[in-house]
């Protein structure tokens, strides 16, 4: 039995590590010449955490993260609007919060894989089904045979475009960007979200006194303008929110910059098409707001392990884990989209009701959303 991974992201990776502990197979075929981040850095919570756990790696992944006290979001001048106590949090589910470079996300990830089981420059054009296998038709020429698929390709995945073709991606209304600076950020135990008129911001920091920061603004799709955005730019517009915001942009370099679109994935009819199936971004691409993209791909890899194991061929796996993921993984997508139309809001008039909303919420609301996404049981 032969399975391929089409990506060799975070949703690829975890996949194949989750395979082989219960001693299944798979190889990896990723698109870029060489297995590296795309991104910055990246929010770990309990969620993902307890996945990490069951598969015996959550102490390698800490030892290169960074442990989060808690999530702030605060207004323009600083004055917080709600906070997120994520130790206290970290005893009710069980793990902690953790926030880590991808780059290093990544190398621990391969780690765990031998280097034959990861092939590179393996960019999908389409595939094929000849009876029960499925062909694997690749840029470079070359082609594979499976006989079964699991497509963790991303929010273009080709394997879903071509599975799905009216499947959609849509544009979240804001572009963003982000960058990893060296920052004393040691003595930083918190994560911050600033919500104002000109945008909103993030500062999380990370180990080894770097910093992740991100700048979201509304916008048109795929605005010429923003894509040429420099730092001089950026505080221009972010230059009057608190600090240490814009010493963060003073202490940032254009080169560094990392700026796209933000987009979802309209739900998906389905998963599983029976020796196929869609995993992480390439089935509910979610916007970032939740901080639950990558958690989501790795809960999907644990519980992908677990329902193969407990079914009798891999097809029933297959549509199990659809049944079992399927109205978790698309109320994130929901929800994370709303999150942002609310966090997004920049008229001032509005923006300063839903701040005085917010803080007059009770504690018993935002402990009801954690519970649900982050009391997942494995």
């Amino acid at each position: 039995m032969k399975i391929g991974i089409t990506g060799g992201g975070i949703a690829g990776l975890t996949t194949a590590i989750a395979l082989k502990r219960i001693g299944i197979h798979a190889v990896v075929y990723e698109a870029a010449p060489t297995i590296k981040a795309v991104g910055a850095g990246i929010g770990l919570a309990a969620n993902a955490m307890k996945g990490f756990q069951k598969l015996g790696i959550d102490h390698a992944i800490m030892q290169e993260g960074r442990l989060l006290d808690a999530l702030v979001i605060k207004d323009e001048r600083g004055r917080q609007i709600t906070k997120t106590d994520t130790l206290a949090s970290s005893q009710k589910y069980g793990a902690d919060n953790f926030t880590i470079h991808r780059a290093r996300l990544h190398q621990v990830l391969m780690s765990y894989l031998d280097d034959a089981d990861v092939h590179t420059n393996k960019r999908l054009l389409h595939f094929e089904r000849s009876g029960s296998k499925v062909q694997l038709h690749f840029a470079d020429g070359s082609q594979e045979w499976v006989d079964y698929l699991i497509a963790a390709d991303g929010i273009h995945s080709p394997v879903r475009q071509q599975l799905l073709p009216t499947a959609t991606t849509r544009y979240a209304g804001y572009t963003c960007w982000r960058a990893v600076i060296d920052y004393p950020a040691d003595h930083l135990r918190e994560a911050s979200e600033t919500w104002g008129p000109m945008g909103r911001f993030g500062v999380v920091p990370l180990k080894d006194n770097k910093l992740y920061w991100y700048a979201c603004v509304k916008a048109r799709e795929n605005d010429i303008r923003y894509k040429n955005f420099k730092v001089d730019d950026l505080l221009q517009t972010f230059g009057s929110y608190h600090p240490p915001i814009p010493e963060v942009l003073q202490n940032t370099r254009t080169e560094q910059l990392i700026w796209n679109d933000i987009a979802d994935l309209a739900p998906l009819p389905q998963y599983a098409f029976d020796t196929i199936l869609l995993i992480g971004d390439a089935a509910h691409a979610t916007t970032p707001n939740m901080g639950q993209g990558a958690c989501q791909a790795i809960e999907d890899a644990v519980i992908l392990a677990d329902v193969i194991q407990r079914a009798p061929t891999l097809p029933d796996a297959f549509r199990e884990f659809e049944r079992l993921r399927m109205a978790r993984t698309q109320y994130i997508v929901k929800q994370s989209r709303l999150i942002g139309v609310v966090a997004q809001l920049q008229n001032k008039l509005i923006g300063g009701l839903r701040n005085r909303l917010m803080r007059a919420l009770p504690a018993s609301a935002q402990q009801k959303q954690l519970d649900k996404v982050l009391g997942v049981e494995f």
